[in-house]
């Protein structure tokens, strides 16, 4: 049976997002991956499951060193969270039926150590065939932030098959508790407001072949899926670690409270490029490819990103990762987010600004728009059909009248909106729309707690 997303959506993939949003499953607030500053990758091969219920084969990475004892091969491979510089050491066992190797853009003083049958490639050493030998890759990582990792054997075939994973570094002296992405006050983020997404694309026909020993040209390469974290939408917004989905554990679901510095770390793993759209607000990128975007390097301390860019929608591109940060507050949106702050009302409320700068100091209410009343008269239910986000309520946290089954993926008033490629076409899978290329960013009512 060929399951279509709507379908999928009443199955259960959206189903869980309504456990997210009541907090009875992990939402990803932190980027999950494996931390330390030793570890084993084999390369192997698998399936994934796609949003128009094709499966299809892939070839991956799974942690060597797994706490099930079980391998699981993963799309992308396992992200590597690092502190920076610290020297790290990566073991490759290869399964497949051909040569591969890793490199490591971005980080310094990269060697490669052999054991068994290692083969001398063009740019470092490879992993033979068969696990009959192993490579050990040795680096620093001498600098903060976003960074990847990828096979250097057979790169237009190996990439395209998932040979990839992210790396994210720490500013030396991070902390938990006040993070920020290069160690300085200008790029500073919300606690656990801190989100990886890895876009890529498929083109089915090079795996079906690859899958049946068959070669492939590279060349008449023409995608039909496309990715965040190795999911097509609706899947992006199911929980991490899904056991639906045992060979995409990450998802993509940026969530943040009013007022939040959410971090959006991208990697661009695929071959195309794809404007990354984020609607209700311009991010503030605040640097590319593991540099801070900022006019004194040499004196970053004292002067910090202080060229970070505004921007509409961030470009991913082939091997570009970036760090931007997103807030929302509904500054100057011309209406009161709250409702009716009359007393007596049900959405009866006070703007308390006690520092000066124009919003309430807790929900992040522009105080100037208290009271002012949406500037449109919302139509009977009977003239409009609901979608799913839909709270009923124009405002945030409320809730209001909907026909039975309507709004039933909003539990608590939150307002939604799409995040996705602004390549149109991006945003289907094997032409089916909805899908691809897409998610949400959902902004949740102040003291409705974000599942961590």
């Amino acid at each position: 049976m060929r399951w279509t997303p709507l379908r999928k959506i009443g199955m259960g993939v959206l189903g869980a997002l309504v456990s997210v949003l009541l907090g009875g499953v992990p939402a990803g607030a932190q980027v999950p991956g494996l931390t330390g500053n030793s570890f084993s990758l084999v390369a192997t091969n698998g399936y994934i499951q796609n949003g128009d219920g094709n499966n299809l084969f892939f070839w991956g990475f799974a942690d060597g060193n797994p706490p099930s004892g079980t391998l699981q091969v993963q799309y992308p491979g396992p992200t590597l969270i690092l502190n920076q510089g610290d020297t790290v050491t990566v073991t490759l066992t290869n399964w497949l039926g051909e040569p591969v190797s890793l490199l490591f853009p971005g980080m310094d003083n990269v060697t490669a150590t052999p054991s068994g049958n290692g083969i001398r490639g063009i740019l470092t050493w490879e992993a033979p065939p068969a696990g009959a030998g192993t490579v050990t890759y040795t680096f620093t990582a001498s600098r903060p932030g976003t960074f990847y990792y990828q096979s250097g054997t057979n790169m237009d075939k190996q990439l395209e098959m998932g040979l990839f994973g992210a790396i994210v570094v720490r500013p030396a002296g991070f902390d938990p508790a006040a993070p920020t992405v290069y160690g300085d006050n200008t790029t500073a983020y919300t606690q656990d407001r801190e989100y990886l997404l890895v876009t890529s694309e498929m083109d089915d026909r090079y795996h079906n072949r690859v899958e049946r020993g068959e070669k492939i040209d590279t060349t008449t390469f023409f995608p039909t899926y496309w990715f965040f974290n190795g999911r097509n939408f609706p899947d992006t917004m199911g929980p991490a670690g899904a056991a639906f989905l045992p060979a995409q554990p990450y998802n993509a679901l940026p969530m943040l409270h009013p007022g939040d510095k959410m971090l959006l770390r991208i990697v661009g793993m695929g071959r195309d490029q794809h404007p990354m759209h984020h609607h209700a607000n311009h991010s503030l990128i605040v640097g590319w490819e593991g540099q801070p975007l900022t006019s004194d390097p040499a004196n970053f301390a004292a002067v910090g990103a202080d060229l970070a860019e505004l921007a509409f929608s961030v470009l991913s591109a082939p091997g570009r990762t970036s760090e931007s940060i997103y807030t929302w507050t509904g500054k100057e949106l011309g209406w009161d987010i709250y409702g009716d702050p009359t007393p007596g009302t049900p959405t009866e409320h006070t703007c308390n600004d006690g520092n000066g700068d124009s919003y309430d100091d807790v929900t992040w209410e522009w105080c100037p728009d208290h009271g002012v009343p949406p500037p449109t008269i919302i139509p009977a239910i009977q003239e409009w059909e609901p979608g799913v986000f839909f709270s009923g309520s124009p405002f945030l946290g409320q809730k209001g009248p909907l026909p039975p089954g309507a709004g039933s993926l909003n539990t608590d008033g939150s307002f939604f909106h799409i995040f996705h490629s602004h390549t149109e076409k991006e945003m289907t899978t094997n032409d089916v729309f909805p899908g691809g290329m897409m998610t949400f960013t959902v902004v949740v009512p102040p003291g409705v707690p974000i599942p961590e």
